[in-house]
């Protein structure tokens, strides 16, 4: 945990000159600089918010931003670069256990489950057990101290296996790289999230064997996360953004598959509409969305239980501490009165 706050501090004073000015638009919108963790179909809501019109109807213009990382989110959040960081909320629980007085709020919460596909180098997928199959195996599973890492050690544990023990972890390659490095013939297995995943698999390298969220459980796995005071001081704009993305989550859900692919096309260019399709699917099946955007206290009680079970926890702090569920649970029932 030391580490990655060192990242955050480092990554803050690298950017802080990047700081913007007024966020007024000549089109009457505001601008929202929001900085994603990544760029997935795991994020679909939010993107056909965008593309249906829903945030600018909220008088809203999302300028999207990908930090390649939590810790980097969170830095942006802190150094004012960004007005809204998407991220896991063990970012912003890291900088409350850290002791500091700038503690960003979890305003909403767009999944609840981890988003990543095991990919192995062979077709088992109707043979692959969790326990069996990656006993004595390689796997790679993110960055020390991030909630995909965590995650999948925990249904692992869960399973009997313990890195070092009878299985190996491989935490060196960076997030960004993980799917290089084991198309070069690094590990036996390796975490993928959509589109990536389906691709992959559709290219012939490896076969989707098993999710990660859903051998996992209900965890708040990607949040919406500002400073105290800009959510204080634009609560309008929380408000619509949230009314936004909720329903871009309704449309998702409810919409036919090839639908929404093509409103998610020009969000991921020169990836083919059949494999958007494959993905929005992976995620529907595992119920992937929180529909009310409000995160539980028992799901962040679990998301304690992964980080300690990693040991990457100080201590373990209140919901409240963290997490401001007023704005979601308010639009939330505004939407279906």
């Amino acid at each position: 945990m030391k580490k990655i706050l060192t990242a955050i501090l480092c990554a803050l004073f690298a950017i802080l000159p990047l700081s913007a000015c007024d966020n007024a638009g000549e089109d009457g919108l505001t601008k929202v600089r929001v900085n994603e963790v990544t760029h997935s179909v795991f994020y679909a809501p939010m993107y056909i918010a965008d593309a249906l019109g829903y945030f600018e109807e909220e008088g809203i213009e999302i300028e999207l931003t990908n930090g390649g990382g939590a810790d980097a989110v969170m830095a942006a959040v802190l150094s004012d670069s960004c007005d809204i960081g998407f991220c896991g909320p063990e970012a912003a629980l890291y900088v409350l256990v850290g002791g500091s007085n700038n503690v960003p709020t979890v305003f909403g919460q767009l999944t609840k489950r981890d988003g990543s596909f095991l990919v192995s180098r062979v077709d088992e997928a109707d043979t692959f057990d969790w326990k069996t199959s990656l006993e004595g195996k390689e796997i790679l599973a993110g960055r020390p101290g991030g909630v995909p890492a965590m995650t999948f050690e925990y249904v692992l544990n869960n399973a009997g296996l313990y890195d070092g023990q009878n299985v190996t972890l491989n935490k060196d390659i960076n997030f960004n790289y993980m799917t290089a490095a084991f198309e070069s013939g690094t590990a036996d297995y390796c975490t993928m999230f959509e589109p990536v995943a389906s691709e992959y698999e559709k290219a012939g390298k490896g076969y989707v064997v098993a999710s990660v969220g859903e051998a996992s459980g209900e965890v708040p796995y990607t949040c919406y996360i500002a400073r105290e005071n800009y959510i204080e001081d634009n609560e309008d704009i929380i408000n619509g953004f949230l009314r936004a993305a909720m329903r871009g989550i309704g449309y998702v859900n409810s919409a036919d598959n090839a639908e929404a692919a093509k409103l998610l096309e020009p969000y991921f260019d020169g990836t083919e509409l059949s494999s958007l399709e494959t993905s929005l699917q992976s995620y529907k099946s595992i119920d992937a969305w929180q529909t009310d955007m409000t995160m539980t206290e028992d799901a962040f009680n679990r998301l304690q239980d992964i980080i300690d079970n990693s040991g990457e926890l100080e201590r373990r702090v209140d919901f409240s501490e963290l997490v401001d569920t007023s704005y979601s649970s308010a639009i939330y029932k505004e939407l279906n009165a």
